[in-house]
């Protein structure tokens, strides 16, 4: 009976209900047209035909849509290949029609039309799953008090103004998808899926996609692996290949007057425009524009960002706890008052001895990262990744339901033509299937993958080199800044150093950059992958690996290594026996953490903006440019619409590949060693919150319309998700236990200040710190080449004895001198327990 009820449903649906899948629904005076009105429905129809066949979306017959454009140019050398490839086309039953550019004759555009039959034969080939049953909801009965009281609530709602966030429904067209159950087409079923007009039933990004797949597989000479549209866009014979868009992403009218020309206007009003920046992103509508893929990506990235909310409205919390606590540090009061302390020079000869005090700003700059606040903040933070992959697994499950997702997998995706070249003499029955598909052997699969790993270890060692470079550096420029003629880098020759440092090492990454993407590009199609899914899993864990490397490898040598291994005064630690390891400041080394985080992720992120919007939008400036100075006459608006996608920039080579890898690097910055910085997810936050319109805006309006394409989930990316919350749990606890000054405070505080044994903590046990964290050295016992030029008669007003350095030992004249004191076991025993609690209690 339900089966009866459905079928009934859909009939009377089909009999008294407009066509929702028809274009004209944009339009407000085509929302209420029904069967029965067949002159408002077809004069709507014929002013959609007229406006497509002005802006160049249809045939010269104004019938037949534009499915894809093949653009080439007539003085090609590859004329042989283009005409079988072109014969070849037809064969399948795709029309064609050819046009000359508008401003360079020798420019052919070749546009393709699938009919229905082939449309239907291989939307049935390809598992493409379309709209067969309406969603009927059962609600359960309410009592009548409670369906007064909702009355009520829902009145007193109405008076309220309307939620900012969120967009106006009715600006929105009716998706009809949304509505409806899917299944993968079938002919011989055709009579259950729910087609009100053949012309609109598969969408624009659907037909698209079919004759996309076509292309894929066409011969273009006798061969095995003469095959597919990749081959001859990579040697010349066609210049581009594309979807159109579906007219211009603007208009004279108001879209709340007059409605929404195409959806691409819709989109761009309500998304990509810069004014509804804080609304909501209607992903509904992208996934109908550009597929499952891309919004999905959106979907992910506003979960994102709305994540970040809370971590930096805390992170800013701790942050201004610093600055409102700074006045009451006993740390950083002592460090400023100690004008009667000597330090030891920083490097060999030419670093002078300097006060203590002189090291005040510094360390007021530190408090504010590493205070009370910032084990509490680093727990939240470990928490709030896992927290976020968790809750986005659920949000992910949601938007797999509403799209009909769930019951899609990758077994549905076809093989790659470049693996069905390769391995199509080596054929075996699918077992699922039953059908024969090219097989790949087990012995040639493993020695491609040795290979491959061979070729990512050997570049991680490229970037373990260039860090070292790096290192040696820091090494040897330290003492030059500390020779320097002016006074301001002179007396600030560490931070100089560090600051050079950084940029230069960033500078490396970006060149590096370039370097990993053709060996990931060259090792993953060594690999041979059967399904485009599996080719990019492949190449994204390639570059990430070697992009996390390169961006994170210097940052974890100043965390955990940058001053633990100089040795002491007297007996320093030195490079190839000529230079001595860097020192950490008499503030300690978190300063140079924060300043190689602060700078790396602002340079990286304004970087990426730039070159994701500022380089598309000078490049087609530069078209216009040109375009105007050679056909001054023709306007922009008279181009057809494959003339202006033309004239746009095509989508990365890699997909959402640089997006993603944006985001995930950036996540890696939030939550790795935000425990040293804790005003990185503020900066993310703000970061993102341009990002998702910067994307929306360049997919709108600078890019050529991508290929649609399905997709279940965000793929590779969450288990590379998962590993950098895994190893941002461990690092947060070494920077707290090693880098930061945590733990030897917590330990004077309780043993040896003036509270020990009391079981209590606070500023008052801090008095004395500074003074029991510094260790005693005799000038006399410096080698030769340690005793600083500087005249410290000159600087300190009388010569220096005796002088001091950040560690826990014995004085010049005890009974074993220079031997670590108990108070630096009592502090190496915290700091390893305090990794393995803190790792216990985030586990739990």
């Amino acid at each position: 009976v339900a089966k009866d009820v459905h079928i009934l449903f859909d009939e009377s649906e089909g009999v008294n209900s407009p066509s929702k899948d028809d274009d004209s629904l944009l339009h407000p005076g085509n929302l209420t047209s029904t069967s029965d009105e067949p002159s408002r429905l077809e004069g709507g129809a014929q002013g959609m035909l007229n406006r497509s066949r002005i802006s160049g979306l249809l045939f010269s017959d104004g019938k037949c849509r534009i499915d894809y454009i093949l653009v080439y140019r007539k003085s090609s050398l590859q004329t042989e290949k283009r005409e079988v490839f072109e014969r070849n086309i037809r064969a399948e039953g795709i029309h064609m029609e050819k046009e000359s550019s508008i401003t360079n004759s020798d420019i052919i555009f070749l546009k393709l039309h699938a009919p229905w039959e082939v449309l239907c034969r291989y939307a049935e080939l390809m598992n493409i799953r379309m709209p067969f049953r309406r969603k009927i909801y059962y609600l359960h009965q309410r009592y009548k008090f409670m369906s007064r009281m909702e009355k009520r609530i829902s009145r007193f709602r109405g008076w309220l103004p309307r939620k900012p966030m969120k967009l106006d429904k009715e600006t929105l067209p009716d998706l009809e998808e949304n509505d409806c159950y899917t299944a993968p087409f079938s002919q011989q079923r055709i009579h259950h899926f729910i087609i009100h007009n053949k012309d609109t039933f598969f969408n624009n990004a659907t037909r698209s996609k079919i004759v996309h797949h076509i292309l894929q597989r066409i011969k273009y000479e006798e061969g095995k692996n003469k095959i597919g549209l990749n081959r001859l866009l990579g040697n010349g014979t066609y210049e581009a290949a594309f979807p159109l868009h579906e007219g211009s992403y603007r208009s004279k009218n108001s879209i709340r007057t007059h409605g929404a020309e195409n959806h691409r206007h819709l989109l761009y009003e309500c998304w990509a425009w810069w004014g509804v920046w804080y609304k909501y992103q209607p992903l509904d509508l992208v996934r109908r524009y550009f597929g499952e893929k891309i919004s999905l990506y959106f979907a992910w990235l506003g979960w994102y960002t709305g994540m970040l909310f809370p971590a930096a409205f805390v992170g800013l919390l701790v942050f201004l706890y610093g600055i409102f606590t700074l006045d009451h540090c006993q740390v950083s009061k002592e460090v400023c008052q100690a004008t009667d302390i000597i330090m030891c020079p920083l490097c060999d000869e030419y670093c002078p001895y300097m006060k203590l005090s002189h090291s005040c700003v510094y360390a007021k700059v530190t408090h504010l990262f590493d205070n009370g606040a910032t084990v509490f903040f680093a727990v939240f933070m470990a928490v709030w990744a896992t927290v976020f992959l968790e809750f986005w697994k659920r949000r992910r499950a949601v938007i797999a339901y509403d799209w009909d997702l769930i019951d899609w997998e990758e077994e549905e995706e076809e093989i790659r033509p470049q693996f069905e070249a390769k391995y199509s003499k080596k054929e075996r029955t699918n077992p699922i299937s039953g059908k024969p598909e090219p097989y790949q052997a087990f012995a040639d699969k493993c020695s491609r993958l040795i290979i491959s790993a061979s070729g990512i270890f050997f570049m991680i060692c490229v970037v373990i080199a260039a860090v070292f470079g790096i290192v040696v550096y820091r090494v040897v420029t330290v003492s030059t800044f500390a020779a320097f003629k002016w006074a301001l880098i002179r007396n600030n020759s560490q931070v100089a150093t560090t600051g050079t440092a950084v940029c230069i090492n960033f500078c490396i990454i970006m060149l590096l950059n370039v370097l990993y993407e053709k060996v990931a590009l060259l090792l993953t199609n060594l690999e041979q992958p059967r399904t485009e899914s599996e080719w990019e899993n492949s190449f994204t864990l390639k570059m990430f690996l070697f992009q996390f490397v390169n961006l994170n490898s210097s940052t974890f040598y100043i965390a955990f290594f940058l001053g633990r291994f100089t040795g002491r005064p007297g007996a320093y630690l030195r490079l190839i026996n000529r230079w001595r390891l860097e020192e950490c400041h008499p503030s300690g080394c978190l300063i140079d953490l924060c300043m190689q985080m602060g700078i790396i992720m602002v340079l990286k992120q304004t970087w990426n903006n730039f070159m994701e919007l500022g380089y598309p939008l000078i490049q087609n400036w530069w078209t216009r440019r040109r375009l105007r100075q050679e056909h001054g006459s023709i306007k922009k608006a008279n181009f057809p619409q494959w003339e202006k996608d033309y004239n746009l920039q095509p989508m990365n080579a890699y997909g959402l590949f640089d997006e993603y890898l944006e985001m995930i690097l950036q996540f890696g910055f939030t939550t790795i060693f935000v425990a040293a910085f804790p005003l990185a997810p503020l900066l993310a936050l703000l970061n993102n919150i341009i990002e998702i319109r910067l994307d929306a805006y360049k997919f709108v309006t600078q890019w050529r319309r991508p290929l649609a394409s399905r997709a279940k989930d965000i793929g590779i990316w969450y288990g590379i998700l998962e590993g950098i919350g895994i190893l941002s749990v461990i690092t947060n606890a070494f920077v707290i236990a090693v880098t930061s000054d945590f733990i030897p405070r917590l330990v004077y505080a309780f043993k040896y200040g003036p509270c020990a044994e009391q079981g209590r903590a606070g500023e008052k046990c801090m008095v004395g710190y500074v003074n029991a964290s510094l260790s005693v050295f005799l000038v006399a016992d410096f080698e030769n080449r340690s005793v600083s030029m500087s005249n410290e008669s000159d600087i300190l007003g009388s010569p220096v004895k005796y002088c001091r350095y950040r560690d826990y030992r014995e004085p010049p004249h005890s009974k074993e001198p220079y031997a670590y004191t108990l108070q630096f076991w009592h502090v190496l025993a915290a700091r390893l327990a305090f990794i393995i609690v803190f790792e216990y209690i985030i586990t739990c």
